[in-house]
């Protein structure tokens, strides 16, 4: 069921001559309290059980079917004016993905979700889609975006971002030491350093934009 939304949901997208707005509001919009009832209950979860160790299992493969339908809610989000709870349920409960992120999860899980988030913090309104513009006016984005911002900055106030492996095997985010018997050069994924960076640096940004007294820039 879910490959069968998500599917839909692309092909829609790349048909140039379907008016997409219409055919994503008439899908999605009896999906909408479902979709998010599916996030909360799928992501507001406890992912260490064994089930979830092998990047083969059952319970992987269909996370990580999930995780292609938000991605594809999120590229959908931009035909319509007012997007659908669904379409921002990621940016407005990102802590159910920053919690899954420094879970035990298998790294393929973490890195397709730390580049689903540059994906969200790159994202760009209806309006500035089509002008090629980013200006953040929106204000469903605007909210979103600086939901989003809180939680991120929120988690790497703490420890959130010691506990990234930047690769399989155990190199960490700020570690200078690479794992044993790997080669130096090659320890992390520069993928996924570069990806938390932009997402960091993204909701700083956009955090310090959007504030008002200057103790809470500092």
């Amino acid at each position: 069921c879910l490959w069968t939304l998500t599917t839909i949901i692309k092909e829609t997208l790349k048909d140039a001559a379907l008016p997409k707005a219409g055919v994503l509001k008439k899908l999605l919009a009896p999906l909408d309290a479902v979709l998010e009832g599916f996030y909360n209950a799928i992501l507001f979860h406890h992912f260490d059980s064994h089930h979830y160790t092998s990047p083969y299992s059952e319970a992987t493969s269909n996370l990580i079917s999930f995780i292609d339908l938000l991605e594809a809610l999120l590229a959908s989000r931009t035909e319509l004016e007012f997007p659908l709870r669904c379409q921002r349920v990621l940016f407005l409960k990102v802590s159910y993905v920053l919690n899954l992120i420094s879970s035990s999860v298998p790294y393929v899980i973490k890195k397709k979700l730390i580049l689903l988030l540059k994906k969200c913090v790159l994202h760009k309104s209806r309006e500035d889609a089509k002008s090629g513009s980013v200006s953040l006016q929106s204000l469903p984005l605007c909210e979103d975006m600086l939901a989003l911002s809180n939680a991120v900055l929120q988690v790497v106030n703490l420890t959130w971002l010691n506990q990234i492996p930047l690769d399989e095997k155990s190199s960490y985010f700020g570690s200078s030491e690479p794992a044993p018997g790997d080669d130096a050069q090659g320890a992390s994924d520069q993928t996924v350093v570069r990806a938390l960076s932009l997402v960091l640096l993204k909701a700083l940004e956009f955090k310090i934009h959007n504030s008002a007294a200057e103790a809470e820039i500092k």
